[in-house]
């Protein structure tokens, strides 16, 4: 017999669109190692105490699949534990505890569900939200549902105040799979290549805490099956998604027609974010946690940007929702003596010098004043299937059209964030059509300052672009299309002392998937809780 589980409460930030499912039960479940305690303050299991012993139905309930986690609003005792089904199934749950005292614990998840437009499958989506965990702590996890073999993983929570952590982020990634096409033949998907898989490996080559990533996850609006595509990225991540989280930001390929009234409804189904956003229809589209001394803000830049990148024109979508989320969270960040760092995470980019989609007027207009006054250490983005960053930059070149970001510093190697935001364009996730080979040899770049009212003959708005000096470009790889950067803080040892983000950029070499270091540099400033 089990004994009744400790369901935390659910956080309430979730709306009419989630369908509640009942509480851990026993079906598929023999007994737990140790009598069921709040997580963190488990007890040793008591000596010949029984083992979980799954019992999956035999007459066949819908697999676990695609497992993976996300931070919860206090990513140092909130994680949300996520996994997808073919099917409708009961009691979803997960057991968990700390490694050294067993399964301790338990959470019911909640059902969300998604009808593709295209094809009219519907998928589920399961996620429980786990409360009360400790700082800075490895915890075990099961996840199963009546019928179905259980998964499990690990994962470690964040620190709570100045400790040393790491985390990774790239952009555009895609998923490796081939597809049936409309007359039923197998070909290989026009996004795939096997970086995609590879990169995943590389992430738990280094185990960071939590991993961004930075929009275009796997293009499913353009393949003819976009479930089995969402499908194969699950099972594809979770190979480091089961054990930390992988954060997301949706870009342009997020947006699916007929999926919501913004396209973004298989996204919005498929992650459970740390939200604050009171409107269904805008839920978990930007959000922002800390951990550490880091306070992460994830933005869904085709609100803002320019350019028409996705099956719908979205642009203005929020009505300035997310503009006015954005300057509440930078204003608070940057008063909070217990933040250092202050990283955005977003998919379309304010910096490129490369002859693909360009840097975005929009965005500079729009986010360059915030990032200045607010300080802005670091901005994290995909879109260019490239890598390249820049100087620290501060305000614009002046008399410039195109919103030139000024260079506060030349320095490459060691860079003063107090001084300037520094753009990290990381969009060599794994998609074909890579544009490392399309950069500008003679300095300059291209900024989309307006596009057409109505689309063209290829259903988009026509972009007007504007050559510029590229002043402020600091490094790009010409060679290499696939990597990811690594960060590294030092938070520093006493009040007001320096604090430090190490970078390494990885490439993902062709056509082995082994990881070399392109690049390492370093980011620092003072600590903010020292004298003002």
């Amino acid at each position: 017999m089990v004994a009744p589980l400790d369901t935390p409460a659910e956080s309430g930030d979730h709306l009419s669109r989630r369908t509640a499912v009942g509480l851990l039960g026993t079906a598929g479940v023999g007994a737990v190692a140790a009598p069921l305690l709040t997580a963190g303050q488990a007890t040793a299991a008591p000596a010949g105490a029984p083992a979980f012993h799954p019992t999956p139905d035999a007459g066949g309930a819908s697999p676990v699949q695609g497992l993976h986690l996300t931070f919860g609003k206090d990513p140092s005792s909130q994680m949300t534990v996520s996994w997808l089904t073919d099917a409708p199934v009961s009691r979803p749950r997960v057991l968990y505890g700390t490694l050294s005292h067993g399964l301790g614990s338990g959470a019911s998840a909640q059902t969300v569900t998604y009808t593709d437009g295209k094809s009219g499958r519907t998928v589920y989506v399961h996620h429980a939200a786990l409360t009360r965990l400790a700082p800075d702590t490895e915890y075990l996890y099961l996840v199963s549902h009546d019928g179905a073999t259980p998964d499990s993983a690990t994962f470690r929570t964040a620190p709570r105040g100045r400790q040393p952590l790491t985390f990774t982020s790239f952009g555009d990634q895609s998923a490796p799979q081939v597809s049936w096409s409309v007359t039923n033949t197998v070909g290989l998907d026009a996004n795939s290549t096997p970086a995609t898989k590879d990169i995943v490996t590389g992430v738990e080559q280094v185990a960071p805490l939590f991993h961004l990533l930075n929009g275009d996850l796997c293009y499913a609006n353009l393949d003819v099956d976009r479930v089995r595509t969402w499908n194969n990225f699950f099972t594809n991540n979770t190979r480091s998604a089961r054990f930390r989280p992988w954060m997301p930001a949706a870009g342009n390929h997020e947006i699916e027609s007929g999926n919501g009234p913004i396209g973004l409804g298989a996204y919005q189904a498929y992650f459970e974010l740390p939200s604050t956003e009171t409107d269904d229809e805008l839920a978990g589209l930007w959000y922002a946690f800390t951990a550490g001394s880091v306070r992460v803000i994830v933005l869904q830049n085709d609100d803002n940007c320019l350019q028409d990148g996705g099956d719908v024109y979205i642009n203005g979508y929020s009505g300035g929702r997310q503009l006015a989320f954005l300057e509440r969270e930078l204003k608070k960040a940057r008063a909070d003596r217990e933040v250092d760092w202050i990283v955005v995470a977003m998919h379309q980019v304010m910096v490129s010098t490369s002859d693909a989609n360009g840097s975005d007027l929009g965005l500079r207009a729009l986010y360059g004043p915030l990032f200045d006054r607010y300080s802005v250490d670091l901005v994290v983005c995909g879109h260019e299937h490239d890598y390249e960053r820049s100087l620290a930059v501060r305000g614009v070149v002046s008399g410039s059209e195109t919103l030139t970001p000024n260079p506060a510093s030349q320095r490459t190697d060691d860079i003063d964030t107090s001084m300037g935001t520094v753009h990290m364009v990381l969009g060599g996730g794994g998609v074909s059509g890579t544009t490392n080979g399309a950069f500008f040899k003679d300095g300059t770049g291209k900024v989309i300052t307006a596009v057409t009212s109505a689309p063209g003959s290829n259903g988009k708005r026509t972009a007007t672009y504007v050559k510029e000096e590229a002043v402020w470009s600091a490094k790009r790889d010409l060679d290499n299309p696939y990597g990811f950067a690594a960060f590294t803080v030092d938070p520093g040892r006493f009040p007001g002392d320096t604090t430090r983000m190490h970078v390494t950029y990885y490439n993902v070499t062709i056509p082995t998937g082994e990881l070399s270091v392109f690049e390492k540099f370093t980011l620092h400033r003072k600590r903010s809780d020292g004298h003002r």
